[in-house]
């Protein structure tokens, strides 16, 4: 122990002095070894050395703290200050939760208070859905519906009933009624707990059709036998009040399903409808143009009379062809074709049998006979005047116009073509580049059986006025009309020629087609002859050329049938 003391007093002073003497210090204090460690538990930091923290350390966490003290109380205040309300709002939306109340659709009838399109509870219960009368024949009048539409939380993001055609469209604001709101509190479980009517839905208004459903089946019935019987792609009829416009009938086929198209379930039938050559969804009555051959007649005749080309009386020979020389080459002269010879006939004549030869004449005029034509403008003028061509604004959505060739129609579509005698003549008799609809024939002779009362036809009972043509004669108009009964006691249209009521009426066979293999059997008229009531329009599309039966045979059954089953519509 001596040496260890010599040794460290020498280290001292060879070290020199220090603050602090360690002559005291016991060797044991310096060379400890492992029989007198301490029992620190070094785990625990026992035994170690721990120095206080500097006031720089204490400086930046006493900042740190403010820091996040200023930011803690600038997003209280942010949140109950600035947003406060906002997020009051937010807080009572998810306790208290505004949700529609679907008002019913209103109910349509037809004329005889027959129910045809109602609502029965749906699938959602919010809402109900559409049901339609089974019966075929009225789905292009109806239309169908789209119903309300909610994301996968239950939230609507489509609020209301909407119409896609027909009637459910047109009048899809009267029908759909106006939406209520419910108010419905729920507590933190999301469970209802009251439930509370802040606007009370109001339902849609009912519309009453002017529409006979027993009619309108049976006319859709034959035209549908017919189709497949002879071959017909489609077909259309209409029978129309000459005084009010008010529509008894308006059937299409082929058609879809209202019931079937609204319920959007059956994706096969309704895939069937598009791939239809048929055109299911086409509503033939009101957006289908098509060629209307010999129908155009009786416009052309009121014309020619009242511009004074022709007497009533002044016979016209047809030998079955009228032949314009070619002013180049005598030996390519134009020929126009009758489809028959008719021999004389005037004008009464010329519309029973349906004589091209003589609209050839007073339409375009023919210089060998001395005979002045009223030509392609007035030919324009006067088939306009009674609709033809234009919107007739039925209440029906859809509605397309037609098209009356004439000079600047033939330059826009044959390259600049200029417009000759045939053009005219061709027009005359309803060819060439004419093209109508069948409501607007219905509307067109409706005012030849009114003497000028130009209607806007309708499905729903309201008053409309009517328009009246006054630049026509009732002499003309009767001479007109004289032509069209003579058409069934003589003539074209004998099939109506029926012992039971009379009608006038005239036929016609529109050639379509680049081959002309097929055509558009027309029939159009009024009845009864002596007090008319009401014009009918039919039109088959595109049948066999050589089949002889089709608009006419459809009205023929129809009168038939209502000659046993509404025979009011008779007196």
């Amino acid at each position: 122990m001596d040496m260890g003391k010599n040794f460290l007093n020498s280290l001292l002073k060879i070290n020199g002095p220090r603050s602090r003497s360690y002559e005291d210090i016991d060797p044991d204090e310096i060379f400890l070894d492992s029989s007198n460690l301490p029992q620190f538990d070094v785990y625990q930091f026992e035994g170690r050395i721990v120095r206080s923290l500097s006031k720089t350390t204490i400086m930046f966490l006493g900042m740190f703290f403010v820091l996040v003290t200023i930011i803690f109380l600038c997003r209280i205040g942010l949140l109950q200050i600035v947003k406060g309300q906002e997020y009051v709002e937010i807080s009572e939306n998810n306790r208290l939760a505004h949700t529609f109340l679907f008002p019913e659709r209103g109910v349509i009838f037809d004329c005889n208070d027959e129910v045809l399109a109602w609502n029965i509870p749906g699938i959602s219960e919010d809402f109900t859905t559409r049901a339609y009368i089974a019966t075929s024949g009225l789905s292009h009048v109806l239309g169908y519906v789209k119903y309300p539409q909610a994301d996968s939380s239950g939230v609507y993001y489509k609020t209301e009933y909407s119409g896609v055609a027909g009637i459910e469209k047109q009048y899809n604001v009267e029908l759909n009624g106006v939406n209520g709101v419910k108010l419905v509190e729920r507590n933190a479980l999301l469970e209802v707990e009251s439930e509370n009517i802040i606007n009370p839905p109001e339902d849609g208004e009912d519309l009453t059709l002017t529409i006979d459903t027993r009619v309108q089946t049976q006319m859709y019935k034959f035209i549908k036998d017919l189709s497949y019987e002879k071959g017909f792609k489609g077909g259309t009829g209409i029978i129309m009040n000459i005084h009010s416009g008010e529509i008894l009938a308006l059937t299409n086929y082929p058609e879809y399903n209202s019931s079937v198209i609204s319920a959007g379930e059956d994706a096969e039938t309704i895939a069937g409808y598009s791939l239809n050559e048929g055109k299911p969804y086409l509503n033939r009555a009101i957006s289908g143009r098509y060629t209307p051959g010999s129908i155009v007649k009786p416009f052309v005749a009121l014309g020619a009379l009242n511009e004074g080309v022709i007497s009533p009386d002044k016979k016209i020979l047809s030998t079955g062809k009228l032949v314009i020389p070619n002013p180049w080459n005598p030996e390519f002269n134009t020929i126009f074709t009758d489809w028959r010879a008719h021999g004389y006939v005037d004008i009464r004549d010329a519309l029973a049998v349906s004589s091209n030869i003589y609209f050839y004449e007073v339409g375009g005029g023919f210089e060998p006979d001395d005979q002045e034509g009223i030509g392609i403008a007035n030919i324009e003028r006067y088939a306009r005047m009674f609709g033809i061509g234009e919107i007739t604004g039925v209440d029906i959505p859809g509605e397309v116009d037609g098209v009356i060739p004439n000079p600047a129609w033939k330059e826009i579509n044959f390259d600049g073509e200029e417009w000759r005698i045939g053009d005219t003549y061709n027009t005359a008799i309803g060819q060439y580049g004419f093209q109508v609809t069948p409501i607007q024939m219905v509307r067109a002779i409706a005012a030849i059986a009114s003497n000028g009362a130009l209607v806007v036809p309708h499905v729903v009972k309201q008053d409309i006025p009517t328009e009246e043509i006054t630049v026509i004669s009732d002499v003309h108009y009767t001479t007109v009309k004289e032509g069209l009964r003579q058409a069934v006691t003589d003539g074209t249209a004998k099939g109506l020629y029926l012992p039971y009521i009379k009608v006038a009426a005239k036929t016609g066979t529109a050639e379509v087609g680049i081959s002309k293999s097929r055509v558009n059997s027309w029939a159009i008229g009024y009845f009864p002859y002596d007090d008319p009531q009401y014009a009918f329009t039919v039109m088959m599309e595109e049948g066999p050329r050589e089949n002889t039966i089709g608009g006419l045979y459809i009205m023929r059954q129809v009168f038939d049938w209502m000659n046993i089953y509404t025979p009011e519509y008779f007196d």
